[in-house]
């Protein structure tokens, strides 16, 4: 099959040997916007490693920590609204020099007077 964009289809092969001594493969296929002849093998490999640094530090985070897949809220625009405001909290977080949110969360939570001084109130 010949595709006029091929330039633009990657793949990386992952290889992955696990602690029981079982090993596994596996192929991530990806689209990017760059052609062929502007972007190395290095620069893909980065851009899908950038990929997954996004994943861990938010999608990660709002899935476990907040643990986000189980709320209730569905009403309208609120499911929405609640992932923006997880969002705001983590970058303000992360502004504040925290590496794991938990450890940030445990922080302010005795220290309310402290947090809503971050905050400018």
């Amino acid at each position: 099959m010949d595709f006029p964009y091929a330039e633009q289809f990657f793949f990386v092969e992952r290889k992955t040997d696990h602690i029981d001594g079982t090993k596994s493969e596996e192929t991530a296929y990806g689209i990017t916007s760059c052609r062929k002849e502007e972007v190395s093998a290095e620069r893909l490999l980065e851009l899908n490693r950038g990929h997954w640094e996004i994943e861990n530090r938010v999608h990660y985070v709002r899935d476990v920590t907040y643990d986000e897949d189980r709320s209730q809220i569905s009403k309208g625009n609120g499911d929405h609204i609640m992932a923006s405001l997880r969002n705001l909290v983590i970058g303000i977080f992360r502004l504040l020099g925290f590496k794991y949110i938990p450890d940030a969360i445990r922080y302010f939570t005795m220290r309310l007077e402290e947090a809503l001084q971050v905050l400018g109130i």
